[in-house]
């Protein structure tokens, strides 16, 4: 069978059409229609008490959630003209799913299911069926995705020695700002 040319350039073109939407949450603003899910709010409580929060796409690391999170806190420290800020309420919540795909029942195709063989050496060519390699019930796909909120008070002057909770915004900013992907234009 010939692949034509204009079939083998739409078929590149999808492909990498659909890999530009497989990218981890960069730091951004939560929005619809980003070009990656996620992103984070902020909500002013009083004068100097922020809500932060910064919620990662299945693609995103815990740690990275919570990098985001600390380098918004700084940044809106800085932005509304404070010094300093402390974390006085953190937590980092996991939302995780598993998807399982039975080998029976209608799906996408109608009743059509993949196929696998494999070289058995001597005992030659074996099917798999829909159940799969590991003859377990269909694909089976867990995902979790990572959100993380803190409530800041931020604060003039140089921060506080005695306080082990207190941040400088500037030196997270500057720690932290070779782990911050910005979107892509």
């Amino acid at each position: 069978m010939k692949i034509t040319a204009a079939a083998a350039i739409a078929v590149i073109g999808l492909a990498v059409g659909l890999s530009g939407c497989e990218t981890a949450t960069p730091y951004q603003a939560l929005q619809q229609g980003t070009q990656a899910a996620g992103g984070f709010t902020d909500q002013r409580l009083d004068q100097n008490h922020y809500r932060v929060t910064f919620q990662g796409n299945t693609l995103t690391s815990r740690e990275t959630v919570e990098t985001y999170l600390l380098y918004r806190a700084a940044e809106l420290t800085v932005n509304s003209g404070y010094d300093w800020f402390e974390a006085t309420n953190r937590h980092t919540d996991r939302d995780k799913q598993t998807y399982i795909d039975p080998w029976m029942g209608p799906g996408p195709y109608g009743y059509w299911r993949p196929y696998w063989r494999s070289w058995g050496g001597r005992g030659g060519w074996g099917g798999w069926g829909a159940w799969g390699p590991y003859w377990g019930p269909g694909e089976i796909d867990t995902v979790q995705k990572f959100q993380a909120s803190a409530e800041i008070e931020m604060a003039h002057g140089p921060k506080p020695a005695d306080n082990a909770r207190a941040m400088d915004a500037r030196e997270v900013m500057t720690n932290l700002a070779a782990k911050i992907q910005r979107p892509k234009p």
